[in-house]
């Protein structure tokens, strides 16, 4: 597999040992690169990538050093001897601007390259300050732009240095978009002009492969469906209470919305549950989607699920009502591939991306969703992926009906008729 000096794959398959059998060519074979720097989420990088190298006889021989923890134990693993060293993202700042550690790599991989989508963010400023230093990157992500077309300028900076979209953000917007949501002279966000995709995807798909589970690989079927509860008369008239007036008074407190933005973090919690009042106390409002999941977990015959949350409270009910385990150290990830942990929950936010936990269930339940498309999506592929040994894998959505849920299911879908236009738009046709 021969890549060019820069390069984005967009894959949901197994794109970590794509990547690695390019690097081992790279490194081996051509000789082309010499030393090598990964960058991904945290448990990405102390768990993903060298269980990676484990599998396949024919990356044994690539020698990994996985920086992460304190910064002496970083210091110590970017001293060593190795092919390939592996730093979670939180600390691409610290390595450029404070380790005191020679940036001399030769190849960057950026995993989940979506996570660099914000220009302004310190971790995208300080790779950009090292990325003349690096002659090969490549990006990898399963979510390229989960909130729009207007995320690709930043991953493209770091992949060509703006010679496709451009240099400036700037530049970028008035190429390809128009202002859409604002008020008076403040813009929030930016729709594309007439053509705009096309033109985008034209620029930047010479250095661009796509590929989908779907079309190379026999994946199991995903089955996805809604389990809808119902607010009783008394719990819809306190719900559309908050919605209209920003304010609930409830007997152990008061819950005040500051905004639109803040109001719809309010209903979320309110359709799973509970709710945060002013002082920052629980407030419990009602048990539907507790009884569901416990319907959900009955039904599963003893067969291991994994719940995603979203709020803190969510996850100290979840708790309260049932003997559950969090993903969160490596053990915990062994142990559910072990089929050892019968119902395990999990943050999008913090396990999203890279974790292979197929071998340990097949059933996913949504307690409560999150607005992020990217988040989603990633959540989803811990179980539907290459490697899922069961032939269905089930994806379940705890819905308040009538609520905010609603809406942000449909938000996920609509998104993602986006994203997919431009994952088709430069999909990789192996067969040439």
């Amino acid at each position: 597999m021969k890549l060019q000096p820069c390069c984005w794959i967009w894959a949901w398959v197994d794109k970590t040992v794509i990547t690695l059998t390019a690097v081992s060519n790279l490194l081996f074979d051509s000789f082309d690169v010499h030393k090598v720097l990964v960058i991904a989420p945290l448990r990405v990088a102390r768990n993903t990538w060298s269980s990676e190298i484990k599998k396949w006889e024919h990356l044994h021989r690539l020698i990994i050093s996985v920086a992460v923890g304190t910064a002496t134990e970083r210091k110590a693993a970017l001293s060593r001897q190795a092919d390939i060293y592996i730093i979670n993202r939180e600390n691409v700042q610290w390595l450029i601007e404070k380790s005191g550690v020679p940036f001399k790599f030769d190849m960057l991989v950026v995993d989940e390259l979506s996570s660099f989508k914000n220009h302004q963010s310190k971790r995208f400023r300080a790779l950009m300050k090292a990325r003349p230093k690096v002659k090969r990157v490549v990006g990898l992500t399963g979510t390229p732009s989960s909130n729009g077309l207007i995320d690709l300028w930043a991953e493209f900076r770091l992949l060509d240095l703006g010679e496709r979209l451009g240099r400036f953000i700037g530049q970028y917007r008035t190429s390809y978009f128009k202002p859409d949501k604002r008020n008076g002279q403040v813009i929030f966000s930016y729709k594309p002009l007439p053509g705009a995709e096309e033109a985008i995807y034209s620029r930047i798909a010479d250095i661009t492969i796509s590929m989908k589970s779907t079309d190379h690989l026999i994946m199991p079927e995903l089955v996805s469906s809604q389990y809808e509860v119902q607010l009783s008369d008394d719990e819809w008239i306190r719900y559309n209470e908050l919605k209209r007036d920003l304010i609930l008074q409830l007997p152990d407190g008061d819950v005040t919305a500051a905004n639109a933005a803040s109001l719809t973090g309010k209903l979320c919690q309110l359709a799973n549950g509970a709710i945060y009042s002013d002082s920052g106390d629980t407030i419990e409002f009602h048990d539907r989607k507790l009884d569901a999941l416990e319907d959900l977990i009955e039904a599963a015959n003893e067969k291991p699920v994994l719940v995603a949350y979203w709020f803190k409270h969510d996850l100290q009910r979840i708790k309260k009502r049932f003997t559950v385990r969090e993903i969160k150290s490596s053990q915990d990830i062994a142990d559910w591939n072990a089929e050892k942990i019968p119902v395990a929950v999990i943050h999008p936010a913090s396990a999203g991306h890279g974790l292979n936990l197929q071998t340990g269930g097949s059933t996913l339940i949504w307690f409560g969703l999150t607005w992020s498309l990217e988040l989603y999506q990633q959540t989803n592929a811990r179980l539907w992926r290459q490697g899922q040994s069961s032939k269905t894998v089930i994806i379940m959505h705890l819905i308040t009906k009538g609520t905010i849920d609603e809406q942000i299911l449909k938000s996920l879908s609509e998104k993602n008729l986006t994203q997919q236009s431009l994952i088709d738009a430069v999909k990789a046709d192996l067969k040439i």
